[in-house]
């Protein structure tokens, strides 16, 4: 019975290995896909493998057994897929499929399948403190939890959570691809071994994984400038698009002189960051190539010929060699740089005009400046140089009326109304009048006359604004005046004693001042000819301590302005 079932286990084993061969012959294949190395730039990694799984438990410890036996275990394959976190952590799914059993003395003590899955928590070894990032060989340990689902006629079907832990090793084969070898330890919470064995299922099963395969990375490399080299490797990452790069990342430079091939203008020959990477013999930062005098440095301006006197004109062509000067004049001086030559500038330290043979007209205004009496204003000759805005000979410096033509007798201002007052002080423009009363008409005698009757003669009721009838005869005579001199307007103003309240008192005048002015437009005075205005006691003509100095305080006051007439 045993030598059979070590024939059938045998057989079985061949069955298993060539499974094998024919899993890792697909991954080879599988490896020569370009996928770089997980990482912080490709942080998405799918792998897959196969091995070996290896029981331990009630029957005995296969974990241990480093016999013949160890080739008779169970083949599994699968498959992984994992995050990178940082530099130390990754987190990972996996998943495996396979036979499950215990083989000892060459004999298959039970045999069934496990669907197993997990996910866990990888820390790197390879992660810049311990090792660099960049090690070819990268361990690291594990430890997570897990689902497992036993199948089989000689086992207890069943499913199980078991704490999973482990430790792997990945080799880098190249940016492309990596191998990985993972031990992968699972410890269950039942026992799942043979019943019929006659060992009855007690305590806890636990297994390992031995898996070899291989690891992909998903998506492209970090390649901000697009140059074929990810970042992380990229010394210059940002070289513009469609430039060619070494193996780093840099544009090249074929003449090795410093300047990048994209950039040198002359890429085949070693030359100078000064002109394009092209050659400078005379180092006066003209390439040779421009250079019409390639031995002798000189200005760019002049095509790398020599300027001894810096002027601008090449020493062959220049008058005054040893002088600087200007084109215009053949090389020769100009001081104030006007364009007149010194010997011919009457003023060669100050820049001036042809017209007056060098000699400045700062304003533009036609008159040099030694002559014009404001040179910084454009003015004209009639005043020697200052502005006359108005034309009437009289500058505005001095001019009174600078924006009305007048007279030069005075001051530049205007009589407008031709009453011998000018208008700058005349009261009434455009009405004729006399110097004494400042250009405005005097009044007539009888009016005169009449207004001052009017002080006392427009009497009120006691303590109101209501005017007496004994006032009438006044205000008709004043309503005549008005009419017969559309030109007046007349202010009436308003004054009390300092009898009572003051806040009264100016209530009450400008309440009496305002009933004249009513009286008046009542009897045909335009409204616009009037104004009233009420003081109060503030402007006392006499004293308010006797009785008749405060009937001199209590009146009406008449004063006439002149309205232009427009006609």
């Amino acid at each position: 019975m045993i030598k059979k079932l070590q024939q059938k286990g045998f057989s079985n084993t061949l069955s298993s290995w060539k499974q094998t061969i024919f899993i890792i012959s697909i991954l080879l294949t599988m490896s020569f896909t370009s996928v770089q190395g997980q990482s912080y730039e490709r942080k998405w990694n799918l792998g897959l493998l196969g091995g070996i799984s290896v029981y331990a438990g009630d029957l005995g410890n296969g974990m241990t057994d480093f016999t013949s036996d160890v080739f008779k275990q169970n083949i599994i394959v699968g498959g992984t897929f994992s995050r990178y976190i940082n530099p130390s952590f990754d987190v990972a799914l996996m998943g495996t499929y396979g036979s499950w059993g215990y083989y000892k003395n060459g004999v298959t003590l039970f045999k069934g399948y496990m669907t197993h899955g997990n996910i866990h928590f990888k820390y790197k070894f390879n992660n810049g403190y311990l090792l660099k990032e960049e090690s070819r060989l990268a361990p690291y340990i594990f430890v997570g939890a897990g689902m497992s689902d036993f199948k089989g006629s000689n086992i207890n079907n069943g499913q199980d959570y078991p704490i999973i832990g482990g430790a792997g090793m990945r080799l880098r084969l190249s940016d492309a691809i990596s191998i990985n070898y993972q031990a992968t330890y699972g410890y269950m919470n039942s026992a799942y071994n043979d019943p019929s064995s006659g060992v009855s299922p007690k305590g806890t099963d636990q297994f390992m994984f031995h898996t070899i395969g291989f690891g992909f990375n998903l998506g492209p490399a970090k390649d901000e400038d697009k140059d074929g080299i990810s970042d992380k490797k990229d010394n210059c990452p940002n070289t513009p698009g469609g430039v060619k790069v070494d193996a780093k990342g840099c544009p090249l430079d074929g003449d090795g002189d410093g300047v990048m091939d994209y950039q040198d203008k002359c890429p085949a020959v070693v030359g100078d960051a000064s002109t394009q990477g092209c050659p400078d013999t005379d180092k006066d930062g003209i390439a040779d190539k421009d250079d019409q005098c390639p031995n002798e440095a000189g200005p760019a301006t002049l095509k790398g010929c020599p300027d001894a006197d810096g002027d601008g004109i090449i020493d062959s062509k220049d008058k005054c060699p040893n002088i600087k000067g200007t084109l215009a004049l053949d090389g020769c001086p100009d001081k104030d740089g006007d364009g007149i030559r010194d010997e011919d500038d009457a003023c060669p330290t100050v820049k001036g005009v042809a017209l007056f043979k060098g000699c400045p007209d700062t304003d533009g205004d036609g008159i040099e400046d030694a002559k014009d009496m404001c040179p910084n204003l454009k003015g004209v000759l009639l005043t020697n140089g200052c502005p006359d805005t108005d034309n009437d000979r009289v500058h505005d410096g001095i001019d009174k009326c600078p924006n009305v033509s007048g007279s030069p007798t005075h001051a530049g201002c205007p009589d407008t109304d031709n009453d011998g007052v000018f208008d700058d002080i005349d009261n009434c423009v455009t009405i004729p009048g006399t110097a004494a009363n400042k250009g405005c008409p005097e009044l007539k005698k009888e009016t005169k006359q009449l207004f001052q009757k009017a002080l006392q003669g427009i009497q009120f009721e006691t303590g109101k604004a209501v005017i007496k009838p004994i006032s009438y005869p006044i205000l008709n005579a004043i309503v005549k005046v008005m009419q017969e001199n559309p030109s007046y307007k007349l202010n009436i103003g308003g004054h009390t004693d300092d009898v009572g309240e003051d806040e009264m008192n100016m209530t009450l005048s400008q309440d009496r001042a305002s009933a004249v002015a009513n009286y008046l437009i009542s009897k045909g005075v335009n409204p616009v000819k009037v104004t009233a205005s009420g003081y109060g006691e503030t402007l006392p003509v006499d004293t308010n301590k006797s009785a008749k100095g405060r009937t001199r305080n209590r009146r009406v006051e008449f004063n006439v302005e002149f309205l232009e007439i427009v006609k």
